[in-house]
Formats: C-alpha cells, structure tokens, sequence
C-alpha cells in the first residue's frame, strides 16, 4: 500500500481569505429597515449624516463597512405627559395630555443631525410643557373645568405644532385627557354651577307663566274685540228680520202646529209644536 501526498492549490488560502473578508464585509454592509421605519446615513470619509438625500426606507440595504445608519420610527406615535400648570389666578392644576407625533420624513437626516435620537426628551417634551403652561395661564379654573376645554385643547396644539415645525416633527394632534383642580376649587365650582342651572331654570319657569299670561290677554282681547263687532252689527230690524225668517221656516214645518201669542208691540210671536 503506497501512501499518496495530496496536494494542496497554493491559491486556496487566498481564496479563503477572500471569501472570509467577503463574509465579514457583507455582515458589515447590510441593513435590513422594518416597516414603519426609516435610516439615517452617516457618512464616516464623506460628511458625515446625509441631509440632502432622502433617507433609508423599508428592506435590505448594503453599505459601505466604514459607513453607520441610524434608524428611526416614522409611524405616528403617542406621549402621555402628566403636568403640573397654574391658572390666571395661580392656582395648581394637574393637566393630563397626550400627543399624536412623529418626525418629517423629508428632514429626517436634519433630525438626526440637530436633535439626534432622543428628539423627544429634547424637543417635544419641553414644547408641550411650554405651550400648555402658557395656555392655562390665560384662564380661571372655572373657565378650564367648565367651558374652555375645548379651546385650550386647540391653543396648546396650535402653540406646540408652532415651535416642533421648526424642529423637524409633524405634530398631529393634542388631547387634553383629564383636567384636576383642587378639591375645595372644584366643589365650589360645582355649587356655582348647579346654582346657576337652577336659576336659569327658575327663570325660565317665569318666563314661561309670562307668555302664557301674554297669551290668554291677547286670546281675551280677541274675543271682546270679536264680540264687540257682532253686537254693534245687530241692531234692531236685523233681529226682527232673523226672528221672522226663523217663525216662517217653523210655520211650514209639516209637524208643528202654529200658536201666535203676541207679547208686546214689537214682540215676536211664541211658536208652539205638537212634537
């Protein structure tokens, strides 16, 4: 038995390095983006974060090793902020508000660049806070608690988007979901409102009894007026004449038999019948 050398290709090593460097290459240049997302590129030898080419989007991407993404969320997203404001008056009221955000696609490298990933804590935390103590503060707690929610609602959206369209985020929406004041202050207000509905119920009740007044006076005066009218067209001849025409009809009844008892010299005669 004749042992036999295998002979090893003297590229085979180099080819092997290749194919290791090209394993270690391909690991380090791809990137895959999930939905809902998009990426940031940096640069490291050209410039560092990219501002004038649209980001990333959604699936595989290969890029140089020496290059970075940052990846972002760019579906709308929610904060819930629980804070502490003051009314006109200086009052402490608890504001619970959420936020419907999330950051211009189109400015995403500028995001990046200027705020960086903690965008939040950065830019639309302190813009809420700002917009919605400034807000309440033009406002009693009565006003907040009862009336003006809705409108304080749309000022602090409209005062937040104001400043985050100038930070890069599409601010979409502002809920104001529940609004505390203290106890004292809120059951006073409630008194004051339950006596003003019942005032305003009282004064409707008055004003009710009035226009039914109103009613039967003007009813009342029609009538007298109406009646007025009939008496002053009934004047002696007419009657005589009606009294006459009714007599005749009677008279020629087949079923009455006629009595005429004269009672005065203008008197109408007494009609008797058998029936």
């Amino acid at each position: 038995m004749t042992n036999q050398n295998i002979s090893i290709p003297k590229s085979l090593p180099i080819i092997i390095a290749i194919i290791v460097v090209g394993l270690v290459f391909i690991s380090k240049s791809a990137i895959n983006i999930d939905s809902g997302k998009a990426g940031v590129m940096f640069k490291t030898f050209g410039g560092g974060v990219v501002t004038d080419e649209p980001a990333l989007g959604e699936g595989f991407h290969l890029i140089a090793p020496w290059n970075k993404v940052f990846v972002y969320e760019v579906r709308q997203q929610e904060l819930f902020e629980k804070m502490k404001v003051l009314s006109s008056n200086g009052l402490d009221i608890i504001l619970e508000v959420s936020a419907w955000y999330m950051p211009q696609s189109e400015n995403l490298g500028l995001l990046h660049q200027q705020k960086g990933q903690d965008y939040l804590t950065r830019v639309i935390l302190p813009s809420l806070r700002s917009a919605a103590r400034s807000v309440v503060g033009r406002y009693t707690p009565e006003q907040i608690y009862s009336s003006k929610r809705d409108v304080i609602q749309n000022e602090i959206f409209d005062e937040t988007k104001k400043i985050l369209d100038e930070q890069f985020v599409q601010l979409n929406e502002v809920l104001v979901r529940d609004v505390t004041l203290p106890t004292t202050i809120k059951n006073a207000i409630e008194k004051k409102l339950k006596q003003e509905q019942e005032f305003l119920e009282y004064e409707f009740t008055i004003q009710k009894a009035q226009k039914e007044a109103e009613r039967q006076r003007i009813d009342a005066e029609g009538k007298a007026t109406a009646n007025k009218i009939l008496n002053a067209s009934l004047s002696d001849n007419i009657l005589k004449e009606k009294g006459i025409q009714a007599t005749l009809e009677l008279a020629n009844s087949p079923n009455a038999k006629v009595i005429v008892i004269g009672s005065s010299k203008d008197g109408m005669p007494i009609i008797l019948g058998n029936q």
